[in-house]
């Protein structure tokens, strides 16, 4: 699996790292505009990510941005939201107005933080994008 990680928080980001390293090749960006940028030029590789993982709150552009830049760009290239990259958003806001704009710009799934290993392995699980067994 190839994954993108957008966070700004440097411990967030080594921990999403450490748990998602074992599950594929973890490319990282600091900021939303990284994260479009990464976005966009691995689907022009015609090599999308096949996991995104957003925070909302970052500089430059913050994840919603982002999150509908990566889908305008994915319809750009013919790709329906539900064929494209898995994107998840990880983030500390948990309030229904961010979460309904998240699934309202083609998220597909929402995590809180704390991160904890158990529910981040079974977004995955759900996203189909990880098929081992709970443990």
């Amino acid at each position: 699996m190839k994954i993108l990680i957008a966070e700004d928080d440097f411990t967030s980001r080594l921990l999403l790292q450490e748990i998602l390293k074992n599950y594929g090749t973890c490319h990282v960006a600091v900021n939303g505009r990284e994260a479009v940028t990464a976005a966009c030029s691995a689907r022009q590789a015609n090599e999308p990510y096949d996991l995104i993982c957003l925070d909302i709150m970052m500089p430059e552009l913050d994840g919603h941005d982002a999150l509908y830049q990566i889908r305008a760009n994915e319809e750009e290239h013919g790709v329906i939201s539900n064929h494209g990259s898995k994107i998840m958003m990880i983030t500390a806001l948990s309030d229904i107005k961010n979460v309904h704009e998240a699934y309202n710009n083609l998220c597909d799934g929402y995590l809180t933080k704390p991160i904890r290993k158990a529910d981040l392995l079974d977004q995955l699980r759900q996203l189909k994008l990880i098929d081992e067994p709970l443990t």
